[in-house]
């Protein structure tokens, strides 16, 4: 309900770890038709029960594994990648330091011609947010491995996420020209959707759902098609993507969480506030966190709300200690819940590391609350250049506007907001409504 959160690799690493993909679709043109230690110990794993995911079995086997044959670098490096998953699915930062000593571990049994260990840095520094370490190890592996997809992917997200749009997209061909399954798929469909190119984003995760092989990977797609259309307004569309994608994988977080929106653009709030409960609990991701609190507030119980973002800004240090910055979220959560000196500083520190069109979003509108409002219309500009459809954006671009005078451009941006969907989120989407009669009512 919240504007995207941060970088989206739409493709779980686990896929890169296991080699689940295949190439069954040739793609054509897509460039040219435009207009993202020792061995581990007893303990460290509990041995995954009958019903475990994919990737917790893939975790214990090799932990297993290792225990017997410590010299296996790239094992280490397929494990160091696998951390980086299972910190993405759960929420706990911890997994990245386990991360980054399997990956040090590898190269230290490798420390020449290691590709697969650099991949896996990569991986980790686009998870924690440092594009342009993640930019830098991809650059390095494409040295050694030109023809390994996942190479590709790194670079994709290390470029989306720095505002290289160009470099994105190009790298997102290559990705596709060596193997056009289902991670070149969900990778297209984010840079085309970025680019304003909605349709075509649907097109290429249809494609990415017809080569899963595995009732996770179709779940995986079910979601972001999912998104796609909630992010369209289409809510009853959305709610059958997310409950197929549930009939695949019922336990499956992100799918619980689609569902919990859409119970509540449906008018069922207590439905969805159990929902975001249950989510939170099992996996207290920022981004859900933030959706929880705001949903609370919404609903007028605020002392809820308030422990949410008390919680969600300790997760935040959580994520800090372990080598993760995201002053992005961070600098929006400041903005619209805290103080907005804060959202400022540290919106402009994002900006100063990448100028992407999420960055510019954030410094807009830590620029606006802190009444800077022409200095955020450059911002908000900026945000829309790839002509991406996000109401969040649309919202704060609109009310950067009204407070300039600029009655006519604010109420096209505010509708478009709501146009875009009418339940972006339960606090702006209001204050949109409200801020559309008010400047209607005084033409």
């Amino acid at each position: 309900m919240t504007g995207d959160p941060g970088p989206r690799s739409r493709v779980p690493v686990l896929l890169v770890v296991i080699g689940l993909l295949l190439a069954v679709f040739a793609v054509v043109g897509y460039l040219g038709s435009r207009d993202d230690t020792a061995a581990p110990s007893a303990g460290t794993a509990a041995e995954p029960a009958a019903r475990a995911s994919a990737l917790d079995t893939f975790i214990y086997g090799a932990q297993e594994s290792l225990r017997r044959k410590s010299e296996d670098a790239p094992l280490w490096a397929q494990l160091g990648a696998a951390y980086v998953e299972q910190a993405r699915i759960t929420g706990d930062p911890s997994y990245y330091a386990r991360s980054q000593g399997a990956l040090e571990r590898s190269l230290e049994i490798t420390p020449e011609g290691n590709g697969e260990a650099l991949i896996g840095l990569g991986q980790l520094a686009n998870a924690r947010h440092d594009f342009a370490a993640a930019r830098a190890f991809g650059e390095q592996a494409r040295t050694l491995r030109p023809y390994t997809a996942e190479v590709y992917g790194v670079l994709a997200d290390a470029y989306t996420q720095l505002g290289d749009a160009e470099a994105a997209t190009a790298t997102v061909q290559s990705m596709l020209d060596l193997r056009p399954g289902l991670a070149a798929f969900t990778r297209a469909s984010y840079d085309l959707e970025l680019n304003g190119r909605r349709d075509d984003a649907r097109m290429a995760l249809e494609r990415a759902l017809a080569v899963a092989s595995s009732l996770d990977d179709q779940a995986f797609c079910r979601y972001y098609l999912g998104e796609l259309a909630w992010n369209g307004g289409a809510v009853d569309e959305a709610s059958e993507q997310y409950e197929q994608g549930l009939q695949a994988a019922p336990q499956n977080v992100a799918l619980l969480q689609g569902r919990a929106k859409v119970a509540y653009a449906q008018g069922r709030v207590d439905e969805a506030i159990a929902g975001f409960q249950a989510i939170t609990t099992r996996s207290p991701l920022p981004q859900y966190l933030l959706e929880y609190g705001e949903l609370l507030e919404a609903a007028g119980r605020p002392d809820e709300a308030a422990s949410q973002y008390e919680v969600l800004a300790v997760q935040q240090q959580l994520y800090a200690a372990q080598g993760s910055t995201d002053d992005q979220v961070a600098a929006l959560v400041a903005a619209d819940h805290g103080d907005p000196g804060e959202a400022l500083t540290l919106a402009q520190a994002e900006w100063d590391r990448r100028q992407s069109v999420f960055s510019a979003d954030a410094l807009s509108w830590a620029l606006h609350v802190n009444g800077r409002d022409a200095e955020a219309l450059t911002y908000a500009e900026r945000a829309a250049s790839l002509g991406w459809a996000n109401p969040t954006y649309s919202f704060h671009r609109g009310m950067i506007l009204a407070a300039l005078g600029r009655r006519d451009d604010a109420l096209a941006a505010l509708n478009e907001a709501l146009t875009l969907n009418p339940h972006f989120n339960p606090l702006q989407a209001p204050v949109a409504r409200a801020t559309i009669a008010d400047l209607e009512s005084n033409s």
